[in-house]
């Protein structure tokens, strides 16, 4: 029995076993379609030449004898295309291990791919906050972070892209300040070329900033109205009367670039959904962050999440676009025993990190010779965690935006200071606490 996990290898074995009759024919696109079936793509040249299809037909046969249902019959299993090398270029797509000029081409039901790597913006600082999984806290340190940097004078945009668990604006905003729309209807509005029409009305000033200023993009506006319904349409792509296609993603940076033109923030959080999932890979890779904070707690399903992850962007060959771009963040750091948790954490956090995005050291190579690496105890490495300390006051909240509002500096400098310092530091400032 072949599962999908098995295709990679036996292809590997397939294509290695007929090397040398396929040396003129490549470049070959392996394309895994949307049921996970197999079919080759090849240049157009070779659909009229008999010595290739012979060779192509033996090939065909193979795969299909090796990954069975997960391949299409020799008569069903070849596409060509007029100019292979420029379809390449056009596709998101990685190199079959071991196989020269053999490349692997997935159609993916989700948009997001997490390979597609943009680069960080010029005009305003984006800053992600992701987690593999919820619960560590992750909503409640973007709003003590936004408060924070707003009373170092910085103008702070804050935008709920955990669209289908919104709440972040409460934190920042009572409910009589909430603005008439929010991301999500923008989303739906613009598929429709509707978008100004909510554009102005999608953005809140907090007044719990008394130095800086804190403007508030939340998931939907002060009346929900058919959300469920809303939320159905807003990951649509969008397609024009030419029949050009925008890919929501697409559509949502071209929304924050509007975002950031018109309020002019000098810094952008962006609080991501958890999980692996589109939007998470829209929020991490599509929209130009240049800090990606990834919380973590010290349990094997946030090692092996992140780790997926990182192998993912290693296997695409896309590590060292992403990588000097993370940080990690020890969420909810208990209150006993916290320096031996905390040395737990970190031991765990270099080991994935330098297993999966740090460069190889050779032995007897120092570090700084190595390219990119660091020391399990380098406190300016990314797996070094910026900590977050559970608290008993923020962790039963149900009225952040109260909470905040009462805020004692040094009480939010004891739980939330590594990271706002952090943050400062990564955006130019000076780093000292509020």
């Amino acid at each position: 029995m072949t599962t999908f996990d098995d295709m990679l290898p036996r292809l590997v074995e397939v294509f290695q076993r007929q090397n040398d009759d396929l040396v003129c024919i490549r470049p070959i696109l392996v394309n895994r379609d949307l049921n996970g079936r197999v079919r080759l793509i090849l240049d157009e040249k070779w659909e009229s030449d008999t010595a290739a299809k012979e060779v192509l037909r033996e090939l065909t046969g193979r795969i299909y004898a090796e990954l069975g249902p997960h391949a299409y019959p020799p008569d069903q299993a070849l596409l060509f295309e007029p100019d292979v090398e420029n379809f390449l270029k056009e596709e998101t797509s990685f190199r079959l291990e071991g196989v020269d000029k053999v490349y692997i081409v997935d159609r993916l039901a989700m948009e997001g791919d997490w390979a597609d790597i943009t680069p960080p913006k010029e005009n305003a600082y984006r800053i992600v906050f992701f987690s593999i999984k919820g619960g560590v806290g992750r909503s409640t340190a973007i709003a003590a972070t936004a408060w924070a940097l707003a009373e170092r004078d910085k103008r702070v945009m804050v935008l709920d892209l955990d669209l289908e668990s919104p709440g972040l604006s409460a934190s920042l905003l009572p409910a009589d300040r909430q603005p008439a729309h929010g991301i999500t209807d923008w989303l739906v509005e613009d598929l429709v070329n509707n978008g100004d029409e909510v554009f102005e009305n999608m953005v809140a000033t907090s007044e719990l900033s008394r130095k800086g200023e804190i403007l508030i993009v939340p998931a939907h506006g002060k009346t929900p109205g058919e959300y469920v319904a809303k939320l159905g349409l807003a990951w649509m792509s969008k397609v024009d009367s030419d029949g050009w296609r925008e890919g929501w993603s697409k559509r949502l940076g071209r929304v924050f670039d509007a975002l950031e033109k018109q309020w002019v923030p000098d810094v952008v959080l962006i609080d991501s959904r958890a999980g692996i999932d589109e939007v998470a890979s829209a929020c991490l890779t599509d929209l130009g962050a240049s800090t990606i904070l990834l919380f973590a707690i010290d349990g094997d399903q946030t090692w092996s999440g992140y780790r997926i992850l990182f192998q993912h962007w290693r296997k695409m060959d896309v590590v060292r676009e992403i990588r000097e771009r993370l940080q990690l963040v020890g969420a909810m750091i208990p209150e006993t025993g916290t320096v031996g948790y905390l040395e737990n954490l970190r031991e765990r956090a270099w080991n994935l990190f330098s297993e999966e995005l740090y460069d190889e050291v050779s032995p007897g190579q120092l570090l700084d010779e190595s390219g990119w690496n660091f020391d399990v105890a380098d406190e300016d490495a990314p797996h070094y965690p910026w900590i977050v300390r559970w608290h008993r006051g923020f962790a039963a909240l149900r009225n952040l935006h109260g909470r905040l509002q009462e805020i004692d500096r040094k009480e939010l400098d004891s739980i939330f200071g590594s990271l706002i310092d952090g943050l400062e530091l990564s955006i130019g400032g000076d780093g000292e606490t509020v």
